[in-house]
């Protein structure tokens, strides 16, 4: 599906979450942002990481279901 974030994030409690990678710097296409509001709107949680130090960040958001 046009658009789908790069990773699909399963974390034990039934925790999921979408993560759409990019380049350092790098900013989603038009049709990746459009994508990731609709999961956003259906409840799931979404991140855009650019960053590797972002990625624990990410990981406890989803796991502790706090949104993003």
């Amino acid at each position: 599906m046009n658009g789908m974030p790069d990773r699909l994030v399963l974390l034990p409690g039934g925790r999921m979450g979408f993560v759409e990678l990019k380049a350092p710097g790098k900013k989603p296409q038009l049709v990746q942002e459009l994508r990731m509001r609709q999961l956003r709107r259906l409840g799931f949680l979404v991140a855009v990481v650019d960053k590797p130090e972002q990625i624990d960040y990410v990981l406890r958001r989803i796991g502790g279901g706090d949104a993003l």
